[in-house]
């Protein structure tokens, strides 16, 4: 029987050509490991693909850093880049957030009963509110207020405490700010923001209200990563939910956070299980 706690990632991609897959498989079957998942595509219009393989060695005396050095020899046949995860690997992260809780607690609650497997080294946030709630869950928690005169400073607090922490990933959770240039760029693919969803697009402030206004029909979220462009980095995954004339401006805003946590949830888990393949502006997510 498979054991779950023995579960290796094999994530990698190269230009399009004939034996991506062989390159792969034949390795594993080489190195006596037992393929128990497999997801790949092959994108026709950049010309690149993209697999991610989840096995479990049979020799117990499995060698990763012999297994790594030679599949090496093989991907650099193909220019192939790829990324060795070991079984009950956790990633270090760092959240930020503003004044909103609804997103940090659903992170908090996942965190706490080993949904999701992350380490939280830090929560940080321009606004004291949500201190007591780190906490309680004994995470550091660092007060960083931040003024149009002050941005610059308190992104390099910030840039500081991620590399000081060693996150990679930085998780936005209703961080009410709009990041650097200069700050999206040592972030790039490596930090999730969540925003509402709403047809047509509503923003600044009380969106839903403005949503309710217009009787929308559907409020929904988006989690991607971000870029220098606001909301309009890669997209990671997405959620949606119906209303109707029956809902109330507040009935939008409790549905509002409802799809938010659950798609941002989402889109970490995909993050961290090495599903998601980043490649210019667009993401390829390989779903369970």
């Amino acid at each position: 029987m498979q054991d779950k706690n023995n579960r290796w990632i094999l994530a990698a991609q190269c230009a399009s050509r004939l034996g991506t897959v062989d390159v792969v498989t034949r390795f594993l079957k080489e190195q006596r490991c037992y393929i128990t998942e497999q997801q790949s595509f092959d994108d026709r219009l950049s010309g690149r693909f993209f697999i991610r393989t989840e096995f479990h060695p049979e020799d117990e005396a499995f060698d990763a850093h012999a297994f790594q050095s030679g599949f090496a020899e093989r991907a650099d046949d193909f220019g192939m880049s790829f990324e060795l995860t070991a079984p009950g690997t956790r990633m270090p992260v760092v959240i930020m957030v503003s004044k909103a809780d609804h997103c940090l607690n659903d992170l908090l609650y996942r965190y706490r009963i080993g949904q999701l497997p992350i380490d939280i080294r830090a929560i940080v946030s321009n606004h004291p509110d949500l201190a007591t709630l780190a906490e309680w869950h004994d995470i550091p928690f660092r007060h960083l207020p931040i003024t149009p005169q002050t941005k610059a400073e308190q992104e390099a607090q910030v840039w500081k405490i991620v590399a000081t922490t060693g996150a990679e990933l930085v998780i936005l959770a209703r961080y009410m700010q709009v990041l650097s240039s200069e700050m999206c760029g040592k972030l790039a693919g490596k930090a999730i923001n969540i925003h509402h969803s709403l047809l047509p697009g509503f923003k600044g402030a009380r969106p839903y209200h403005q949503a309710y206004e217009k009787g929308v029909k559907l409020v929904g979220a988006t989690a991607h990563y971000i870029n220098d462009d606001l909301d309009e980095g890669p997209i990671i995954t997405q959620g949606v939910e119906p209303v109707s004339h029956a809902d109330y401006p507040e009935d939008l805003v409790a549905k509002g956070r409802d799809i938010e946590c659950i798609t941002l949830a989402r889109a970490v888990t995909l993050h961290v299980d090495r599903r998601v393949f980043l490649h210019a502006s667009r993401t390829v997510v390989f779903d369970r």
